[in-house]
C-alpha cells in the first residue's frame, strides 16, 4: 500500500481537467498569430483569462500568465526591486522564490531587504510590517499559507497598512487557492501569485494577478505577449486547464476544507501521541491540510527514508528545498534548532485522503520513528 500526502509540493492533475485539456493540446495556431489558427488560439487563451479572474475575483485585464509560481514571484522581486531600489519587507519564512531573489538584490547593492521574523507558531503580526515600514520602502512582501508549516498570515490586514502608506503589496498564494477562502478584491493586495499544479491543474503554468494601474516592468523580455509583461509563446493548453481547475477549486473550498480540517486533526493528534513527538506551526490558525512535526532522538534523513519505506510519501519541507542538507530554514526561524528542523515532516493533505490512509500513515510514522532512532 503506498499513501500520499505530499499534496502541498504538488497535486495530480485532475481527470477531469485533463480531458477539458485534451482538444487544445492540438490548436495548431500561436496564439500572437493574426490569422485564423491564431485566433482560435487566442479566443481559448482570453476565455480562460476570463475564467480564472472570476474564480480569483479581480479583471481578467489583470491577470499574467507565467510558467509558476516561482517565475511570478521573481516578477514581483526583481522587476520592482530593480526599477524601485529602496527597501523591500519580507519575512523570514518566505518561500525562496521570494528570500533568494531578495538575497541577490541586497548583494548586488540594489536594495536594503527587512526579513520579519516570525513568532513560535510561524505568524508575522501585522504590526510588524507598519514598524518595518521606512520613506524608502517601495515593496511588501508576505505569504499568505506557509508552504511548510501550513500558518495563516492576516495578509488583509498588512494590506490596508500599505495601501495606506502607498506601498506596493505582493501575497505569494500559491498554498491558498482551493483551501481558504481566496478573493483578490477582498484581500487588498496589489499583486498575488498562484501557480495550477498546487489546485489539480497542470504543472508548469501560474499566474500573477497585477491590480489595474500598478506599473510592474517585465522579467522576461523578447516578445510583446501579455501586454508586454512577459515574452514568450502562450502555453493554451496549460492556461485552459489552470482556469477550470482554479474554478472548481473556489467552488469545491467550502466543503473540502471542513473535510480536511477534521482529517488534519485526527491525523494531527494520532502523531501526537508518539513520544517526543509536537507539532510546527499554528495550532489552529493554519492550512486544513499542513500537518508539520519535529520527532526528538531521531535522525531525520532516516525518519524520511524509512517513512517512504513503510509505504508513505511525505517530505521534510518544501519540494523545492528537496535533495539539500540544509535545514528548513522556516523551522530555524521558529526556534527549531539545526536537528530538529532537519528531524522534521511535512505532511499534506488532499482530495483523495481518507481516514484509513491516515491511520495507516500514522502506523507507518511509529514505526519509522523506531527504526529512525538515535538511542
Amino acid at each position: 500500500m503506498r499513501v500520499y500526502l505530499d499534496y502541498a509540493a504538488t497535486t495530480p492533475l485532475d481527470p477531469e481537467i485533463e480531458e477539458i485539456m485534451r482538444p487544445y493540446q492540438f490548436l495548431q495556431g500561436n496564439a500572437s498569430s493574426v490569422h485564423r489558427e491564431g485566433s482560435i488560439a487566442k479566443k481559448a487563451l482570453e476565455e480562460a483569462r476570463e475564467r480564472l479572474g472570476r474564480a480569483l475575483g479581480c479583471s481578467s485585464r489583470e491577470l499574467i500568465f507565467t510558467s509558476g509560481g516561482t517565475e511570478a514571484n521573481n516578477q514581483v522581486m526583481f522587476g520592482l526591486g530593480l526599477a524601485k531600489g529602496g527597501q523591500i519587507v519580507t519575512s523570514a519564512i518566505e518561500h525562496s522564490a521570494v528570500l533568494a531573489p531578495a538575497r541577490a538584490l541586497e548583494l548586488a547593492n540594489r536594495c536594503e531587504v527587512r526579513y520579519l521574523k516570525p513568532d513560535e507558531f510561524g505568524v508575522i503580526d501585522p504590526g510588524q510590517v507598519l514598524e518595518a515600514l521606512k520613506p524608502e520602502t517601495t515593496l511588501v512582501s508576505v505569504m499568505h499559507v506557509n508552504n511548510e508549516i501550513g500558518s495563516l498570515q492576516d495578509v488583509r490586514a498588512m494590506a490596508e497598512i500599505c495601501r495606506a502608506k502607498g506601498i506596493i503589496f505582493h501575497v505569494d498564494a500559491v498554498q491558498s487557492l482551493g483551501y481558504v477562502p481566496l478573493n483578490v478584491l477582498e484581500l487588498g493586495c496589489d499583486l498575488l501569485t498562484i501557480s495550477a499544479h498546487k489546485f489539480y491543474g497542470p504543472k508548469g503554468v501560474g499566474a500573477l494577478f497585477v491590480r489595474r494601474g500598478l506599473e510592474i516592468p517585465p522579467l522576461l523580455y523578447g516578445g510583446h505577449q501579455e501586454s508586454g509583461l512577459r515574452g514568450g509563446t502562450h502555453n493554451v493548453p496549460g492556461t485552459v486547464g489552470m482556469a477550470f481547475a482554479a474554478e472548481k477549486a473556489v467552488k469545491l473550498q467550502p466543503a473540502e476544507s471542513v473535510r480536511l480540517e477534521g482529517l488534519r486533526n485526527a491525523f494531527q493528534t494520532m502523531l501526537l501521541e508518539n513520544a517526543n513527538v509536537s507539532l510546527n506551526g499554528h495550532p489552529v490558525n493554519r492550512s486544513p491540510r499542513h500537518v508539520n512535526v519535529t520527532a526528538g532522538g531521531v535522525d531525520g534523513e532516516a525518519l524520511l527514508m524509512n517513512l517512504d519505506l513503510e509505504g508513505v510519501a511525505a517530505s521534510s519541507g518544501s519540494a523545492c528545498s528537496a535533495g539539500t542538507l540544509e535545514p528548513s530554514h522556516v523551522l530555524i526561524a521558529l526556534g527549531r534548532s539545526p536537528d530538529e528542523a532537519r528531524a522534521s515532516i511535512r505532511f499534506s493533505l488532499g482530495r483523495d485522503t481518507t481516514m484509513p490512509e491516515l491511520e495507516f500513515a500514522a502506523k507507518a510514522f511509529q514505526k519509522a520513528l523506531e527504526r529512525s532512532s538515535l538511542n
